[in-house]
């Protein structure tokens, strides 16, 4: 609570702020917290492109439009970044720059004074090149300035009668693709199609990797368990190869953020 309390303040000192919001647990929390402290001078803003899935954009916009806050969508297509699409290993830091421009630009148009994002201190031990974009276009990290981590995020959101407090974590599409294995339109919404079938079929944690024609299933316990069924496996490879997917694998370490930073350099990884 005293984390919370150091939110609330810095908040309030900032006098007013665009969230980037995506509607998942971190920037759900920080915007409601945002828009008590500051009422209609805490806005939010999310940026609607292929690698942000339909469903998520219609929790973002509901969230929103039940809490009374502003809500500013506007279009932001990573594809069209210069180099996005070959998938290099600071594509992050190249959507998140872009980004970070539109929201400013939001910011200006509505009278605010700062744009902020929802990072929190978990954050700082994983290869996260956004990060640099966030410190270059001189965004504020209003949970990580608190030292919030996760679990404490989740029990506040709980504690708030947060819907998000337990949702499950989310990366854009975009993320599914090892290093330098290019991004297409076609290949994100494979990716999108995948995931949605097996969160319909009940899995909640879960990520659908795309190596060619290959998909590589990462789920938890849970997940493992339910796909200990033969008739779910059956019903999940002829869904996958009706997709486009030639073979169907899973992944036995399962769900886990960041995997394919498993694969970059040591020196890469520690940036």
């Amino acid at each position: 609570m005293d984390k919370y309390d150091d939110l609330k303040r810095y908040l309030a000192e900032l006098g007013s702020v665009a969230i980037a919001f995506s509607g998942g647990v971190d920037s759900t929390f920080l915007l409601k917290t945002a828009h008590d402290v500051l009422g209609d001078k805490a806005i939010a803003v999310t940026a609607r492109s292929r690698s942000f899935p339909e469903r998520e954009l219609n929790e973002a916009r509901a969230f929103c439009e039940s809490e009374g806050i502003t809500h500013v969508i506007c279009d932001s297509e990573e594809l069209e970044i210069d180099g996005f699409s070959q998938n290099p290993a600071n594509r992050c830091y190249l959507c998140k720059n872009e980004l970070f421009e539109k929201i400013w630009a939001v910011a200006r148009e509505n009278g605010i004074a700062y744009v902020a994002e929802g990072s929190n201190t978990d954050d700082d031990g994983d290869y996260r090149p956004g990060l640099a974009a966030v410190r270059e276009q001189g965004v504020k990290s209003p949970l990580r300035h608190a030292g919030l981590c996760k679990k404490e995020i989740r029990g506040l959101s709980k504690e708030l009668g947060l819907p998000t407090w337990d949702k499950q974590p989310f990366a854009c599409l975009s993320s599914r693709f090892p290093y330098g294995e290019s991004i297409t339109p076609e290949r994100l919404a494979m990716i999108d199609r995948a995931e949605q079938f097996l969160l319909d079929m009940g899995l909640r944690q879960l990520r659908v990797r795309h190596h060619g024609t290959i998909a590589r299933i990462e789920t938890d316990e849970d997940g493992f368990n339910a796909l200990f069924d033969q008739t779910v496996r059956e019903r999940i490879y002829s869904e996958f190869r009706e997709i486009g997917f030639a073979y169907v694998a899973l992944d036995l370490l399962g769900y886990r953020t960041g995997s394919m930073n498993e694969t970059l350099p040591a020196s890469e990884a520690v940036r």
